[in-house]
């Protein structure tokens, strides 16, 4: 049990890979903070979490939405006291060519990808320096926050930005021992890339599963990555094994980066 009595607030934990995150947290021992944009979804994270015996809760949040963090945060603070990790995992994507894409595409990843790690590590670290420090903050991030890739140029420009917000804030959260790490994960298996396959084939005139096996082909170990795979990769920045580890965006990818 590495988490055990650990408290973990996750953003996007209502399905995906955030949902998995979630779980995996509580088999290690953590008590789990589920907030998702849809309530229904956080419950029934939640109602998971519970039966591994540990302690959850679920709150509506919008990474967005500043008072609403603060909100879900004095929740948060009244039921576990305090906050020991915090997983910015909510995120979304859309695929355009650039000189297609609408502000409004641009706008809602830059918002919700970007400023919604801003705004969660603002007010929930500020909470943990004024607790003591000694807690640790993990972004996920993706293989886009280290390489371009076409048709999800706004989505990389995201990314990259929560790549670059994580190296800064660890060195301004070093002095609190407080450590800041991102994970950029690869083509993971989830509902968001079921609709990302559906996009790229229409806009490159190709099937499904000529897409998949792209994917597929990209990735030295030869298989698409699962929510799982991301979720170890949490565990061990969340524990104790990690706790020299600061400023780091570790990559999850079955090897596609060293193409």
């Amino acid at each position: 049990m590495l988490l055990e009595n650990k408290n973990v607030l996750i953003t996007g934990a209502g399905s995906g890979i955030g949902r998995i995150i979630a779980k995996k947290l509580a088999i290690e021992g953590a008590n789990i903070i589920a907030t998702d944009i849809d309530l229904e979804a956080a419950e029934e994270t939640q109602k998971m979490i519970t039966k591994t015996g540990r302690k959850a809760k679920s709150y509506e949040m919008n990474v967005t939405d500043e008072e609403q963090i603060k909100e879900v945060l004095q929740k948060s603070i009244r039921e576990f006291n305090k906050i020991d990790i915090l997983v910015n995992n909510a995120g979304i994507s859309s695929m355009n060519k650039v000189v297609d894409l609408t502000e409004e595409e641009w706008d809602q990843n830059m918002d919700i990808n970007a400023k919604g790690v801003f705004l969660c590590c603002k007010i929930i670290g500020k909470h943990m320096i004024d607790k003591g420090g000694n807690t640790k903050i993990i972004n996920i991030a993706s293989m886009a926050a280290k390489r371009g890739v076409p048709l999800l140029a706004h989505y990389a420009a995201s990314k990259w930005a929560v790549r670059g917000f994580t190296h800064s804030l660890a060195l301004e959260f070093a002095p609190y021992n407080i450590n800041v790490n991102a994970v950029c994960p690869g083509y993971v298996k989830t509902k968001m890339q079921e609709r990302e396959l559906k996009w790229e084939a229409d806009l490159k005139g190709k099937t499904v599963e000529e897409i998949k096996q792209n994917y597929i082909d990209d990735t030295p170990l030869g298989r698409l990555e699962v929510p799982e795979d991301v979720a170890d990769v949490v565990i061990f920045l969340a524990s104790k094994y990690s706790d020299y580890l600061t400023g780091q965006a570790i990559n999850s990818t079955g090897g596609s980066e060293i193409h």
